[in-house]
């Protein structure tokens, strides 16, 4: 008999957060197809450049905690 969803769910508790990502990851991909590689390179060479500003100190990264703050501010009616 297949598993249930609860069933799922309860055994990604004791995975690692990475585990997780790559388990929706996948599960995404089955569902949708991968990406067009011109948008998974963009996103590669757009990722690289934020983290190079980031090593530099041309930018500053922000806290999650800080980031979903304001975004629940903002989101707000």
């Amino acid at each position: 008999m297949p598993m249930t969803l609860d069933e799922i769910v309860a055994e990604t508790r004791d995975m690692s957060e990475g585990m997780r990502a790559e388990l929706v990851e996948r599960i995404l991909l089955v569902a949708h197809g991968g990406l067009d590689q011109r948008v998974e390179d963009a996103w590669t060479s757009e990722t690289r450049r934020r983290v190079a500003e980031i090593e530099t100190g041309q930018a500053k990264g922000v806290p999650l905690d800080e980031a979903l703050v304001e975004m629940r501010k903002r989101l707000k009616p």
